[in-house]
């Protein structure tokens, strides 16, 4: 094991189409910082919020939306960023779906064709158009945007040290050849379909650079980049993965994980 590493895991890659488990030395993101979310698509940031109960899910949606739209448009620099939905994931939300507590699959959330999904989305979804109406954006604003850009933010409301932390890969060590598209239908009885990317095992681990933050508090988010269209077609990651992974310190629910996911849509006009 490296010294910048935290431990050994296991993370749950595609091999020959089936998951299976490939070892990785999980580094250090707070030590070692592979560089900024632009570079290797995720990045550590202090970011307080004035929610207080991270339960309470009107709150979430009257304070914390807003809080990161404008998080979103200071770290890209877009002129909007429309936040429409959340994701909690904790043992109670897990009873009410399955795919809504830890993912543990390297993955990374959108294939190229999100773009479309994206401009459908804000033409003629409900909750599309009401992230609309909270940003004061037309709809012509998405389907005409010189760019579009997927940042999302991953938050423990929880303990400091779970059981299924968040781990993220470097962008710049997964290239194209080793992410596969696959179909996710009515993610979490959403009735959201899309294309996703999974994570194919790598000939060598060391190949694929994997950061954790440990201890992470409620102060802190990882920003981290899942969709680009200036990106999209090229050779560059608009993808980053990530993936759950067991601490090895931390018995299973004690403590469960509590975190909550929020995604800004970036766009420039």
């Amino acid at each position: 094991m490296s010294e910048t590493a935290l431990y050994r895991v296991s993370l749950n890659y595609v091999k020959q189409m089936a998951p299976g488990p490939v070892e990785f030395d999980m580094r250090n993101g707070r030590e070692h910082p592979p560089g900024g979310w632009q570079d290797c698509g995720f990045e550590l940031k202090q970011h307080d919020s004035r929610v207080q109960d991270w339960s309470n899910e009107a709150e979430i949606t009257e304070i914390h939306y807003q809080e990161i739209s404008d998080f979103a448009k200071e770290l890209t620099g877009a002129d909007h960023a429309l936040v429409g939905g959340h994701i909690l994931r904790n043992p109670e939300q897990m009873k009410i779906h399955q795919q809504l507590g830890p993912i543990m699959f390297a993955h990374s959330d959108f294939a190229e064709t999100y773009g479309d999904l994206i401009r459908a989305r804000y033409t003629d979804d409900l909750e599309g158009l009401e992230g609309l109406k909270r940003a004061g954006v037309s709809p012509d604003a998405v389907t005409n945007a010189k760019r579009m850009l997927i940042l999302q933010f991953w938050r423990n409301v929880g303990e400091p040290r779970m059981d299924l932390p968040l781990a993220f890969c470097d962008a710049r060590t997964a290239r194209k050849t080793d992410v596969r598209a696959f179909p996710v239908n009515n993610y979490a009885d959403s009735g959201f379909n899309f294309d996703a990317l999974a994570m194919m095992a790598p000939e060598n681990s060391e190949d694929h650079h994997w950061y954790a933050f440990p201890e992470m508090q409620k102060d802190e988010v990882v920003a981290f980049r899942t969709y680009d269209t200036d990106r999209v077609g090229t050779d560059l990651p608009f993808w980053t993965p990530h993936c759950a992974f067991r601490d090895p310190d931390v018995e299973l629910g004690q403590p469960s994980r509590y975190s909550i996911e929020l995604r800004a849509t970036c766009i420039w006009e």
